[in-house]
This record gives structure tokens, sequence and C-alpha cells, in this order.
């Protein structure tokens, strides 16, 4: 089953899904924008053009940020041994998703994923006809006792066993404002002993240059939109969200240098500096 593509809003006969406000970008319709999907709508394409004219490499960066996903993911079902799996801010299906990755490994593997974006709803739907070991919680990824005492995060997980929570390009949308240390410390807190910890967050490289210039702009350009939010914080405070886990090798790095599948051949750009990627165990 698959669900129809969003129309551009001045299409002919066009009618907006219920629920779906087609006058404000979405967070997870611009990253499928970078992704090169089509669930998105003009609004979307409007804020992810803006970054494409000058920063034409932070749509490689998406693809990078999924492809990153999907190592980690598995990583943790093949490695760790991991076999339950809550994905935060899950965004829209492409063409590796977290319970593909992890169901390679393990087939017995339980991916819950949380979103409170209507038009990843829809897709969710969808997902949950042809995978009963996938769950979609329609919740928000900012209050996390409400995610994890969810009825059917309840039902579905084994809270006495270790449990994969990703955060994935999840964090960075999330203002000072609504204090998303202590959202992850409560994430952290509640996590079974043996849990694992993998974030990915926009970077200022603080290098006074190239890349700290980027971070400012892209930054503006996201928070003065409708999309209103993604917010570049420093190494340091990245590491913050990570608690007192333990990182796993080779710790908080650029996506391209976290485990890549085989050499980097292309070299480096400023992109690659804005985005830092890690995971790390709870004892």
């Amino acid at each position: 089953m698959t669900t129809q593509a969003p129309q551009d809003a001045d299409s002919p006969g066009y009618v907006p899904s219920t629920g779906i406000d087609i006058t404000k970008a979405s967070v997870a319709r611009v990253y499928d924008c970078g992704l090169g999907g089509k669930d998105n709508y003009a609004v979307d394409r409007e804020v992810f053009a803006q970054v494409n004219q000058v920063a034409p490499q932070m749509a490689r960066l998406a693809r990078e940020n999924r492809a990153w996903l999907v190592r980690v993911t598995r990583f943790l079902a093949a490695s760790a041994r991991i076999d339950q799996f809550l994905d935060c801010g899950a965004g829209l299906p492409t063409a590796e998703n977290t319970h593909q990755a992890a169901q390679r490994m393990n087939p017995e593997a339980r991916v819950a994923y949380v979103d409170n974006d209507p038009v990843v709803q829809a897709h969710g739907r969808a997902l949950l006809e042809d995978n009963d070991l996938t769950r979609l919680i329609d919740a928000d990824l900012t209050e996390p006792d409400r995610v994890l005492d969810h009825p059917a995060i309840a039902r579905y997980f084994d809270f006495d066993r270790p449990i994969a929570l990703i955060q994935c390009s999840t964090i960075h949308h999330v203002s000072d404002a609504k204090n998303p240390l202590e959202i992850m410390q409560r994430y952290i807190d509640r996590l079974p002993s043996g849990s694992y910890l993998a974030l990915t967050h926009f970077c200022d490289p603080e290098d006074d240059g190239p890349g700290t210039q980027l971070a400012r702009f892209v930054e503006g350009v996201f928070t003065n939109s409708s999309m209103g939010s993604g917010y570049f914080r420093t190494r340091s405070e990245i590491e913050g969200f990570f608690g007192d886990l333990d990182l796993v090798e080779p710790g908080i790095m650029r996506l391209r240098d976290w485990w890549p599948d085989g050499p980097n051949l292309q070299p480096a750009t400023v992109e690659d500096e804005v985005v830092l990627g890690g995971v790390a165990r709870k004892p």
C-alpha cells in the first residue's frame, strides 16, 4: 500500500489532507526535499531552496545523515545485539529505514517510530500494514515521559532489556527555551542499563571562518522561515546531550568519519564540519 504524494497548493483541484498545514514548512518534509523525495509541498521546497542556493552540499549531508543512521542501526542490531529500537522524529520513509536496516540483521527486531507530523503518520499507517514488528506512535519527542509511557510503547517494549534510542536530526530542532539538555537527560535516565543512544546534531565548528559562517546562515534560514527551527550548537553542547553515557569509538565525529562503509574518496567540504554524530551506551 502506498500513500498519495502531496500536491502543490496551487494544483488544480487541490484538497489538503486532514491536519496538514500547507502554509508552514515541516521539518520532515524539508528533509524529504534533501533526500530527493516527493512527499513535500511548495512551502517546504522554498525553505530547502533557500539553503540549497548558498549551501548545495547540505542536500548531500541529508543523504549522509540517512546513511549514517543505517550504519549505526546495523551496528546496534548485529554487534550490540539490540532488538528494540525507538526512533524519534522518524521522518518520511526512504529507500532504507530503521526497521529495514535492523530487521535485515535480526528479523525479530522491534522498531517503534515517534513522530507527530500528519504526513509521516499517513505513511506510517502504510508501514503498519506491511510489518507487524513496526509501530508508529503519534507523540511529541520533546515530552520523553509521554513518549515512554505511551500505551503502545509500554505494550511493545520490554523495559527490563536494552533499547536503542535514536535521535537523528531531531534535537537541533528543539530550542533552548524548551531545554533540550533536560529532555535528553530524562530519556537517558529512563533507558534500561545496556541501552544505546544514537544522535546527530547541527554543529557550529567555532572556526571563526567558513564553517561558522555557514552554520549561522543556515540557522538563520531555518529559524526565520515558516519551519521555524534548526539550531547549530557547539561540540561541547552536543557532547552534553550524551550525559554520562560511554561513547562508542570513534566518539562524536563528522558523519563521514563514523565507521564509513569504505574509503572516503571524495574530499571533505565545509558542510561536513557542521553536522556531528555519535553513539553511546548506558552502563
